[in-house]
């Protein structure tokens, strides 16, 4: 007579058999050193069910950008507001017109980020934006070395809607992420201002 042991193999500790719903799963648990492993996912509908699938696989891609990538920055539009910082600073050391606006809408558009957390936060966006602006600038101000500034970690708490330190919070973003979204955007935005002209193939009645 074999051993439950021998039947289900030495790294298996236990097995379960579990009914759920009208289907019969079996569970293996408390394997030593297993190479693979399933997640079950439960839903009281369908559409929460896919829910559920996107949300788990979008976080299983943001584990796998931060060990392919080990970079982290702050969340809470404290990443963009620095870069919104910084080009405007950079826009206005330009005296040509035309070279400055690019570096002017771009740092204005930055700040849609903080805005809207605010905004969807319920506070007053002005206020929580100037103060978070402010907080930016004195950091970049005490900075001893005009070429590298302080490091400000200063965002916006999505729970509260008041200014917070990301670090404290723990919230951070990966720096692959955050790089591919603004490189698309600003190549939507080039590829938007190309466009000279609408041609329609619709015909008039």
């Amino acid at each position: 007579m074999k051993s439950k042991r021998a039947i289900l193999g030495p790294n298996v500790g236990c097995l379960k058999c579990v009914r759920l719903a009208k289907n019969i799963m079996l569970f293996f648990e408390k394997c030593d050193d297993p190479k693979a492993c399933t997640v079950m996912l439960r839903g009281g509908s369908k559409d929460v069910l896919n829910e559920i699938e996107r949300n788990l696989l979008d976080a299983m891609q943001v584990v796998r950008n931060v060990v392919y990538e080990p970079k982290l920055l702050p969340g809470g539009g404290a990443t963009e507001m620095a870069v919104a910082m910084g080009l405007r600073e950079a826009g206005h050391k330009v005296t040509e017109g035309l070279q400055k606006g690019p570096f002017l809408a771009v740092g204005e558009a930055m700040e849609v980020i903080p805005r809207t957390l605010a905004q969807n936060c319920g506070v007053s966006v002005i206020r929580i934006v100037t103060q978070l602006r402010a907080k930016h600038a004195a950091a970049a101000a005490a900075s001893e070395d005009s070429l590298v500034k302080n490091k400000c970690n200063w965002g916006i708490n999505g729970i509260t809607g008041e200014l917070a330190n990301m670090e404290d919070l723990g919230i951070w973003e990966p720096m692959s992420v955050k790089t591919q979204t603004i490189k698309t955007a600003i190549e939507s935005a080039c590829m938007i201002i190309r466009i000279d002209d609408i041609v329609s193939g619709s015909k008039k009645a």
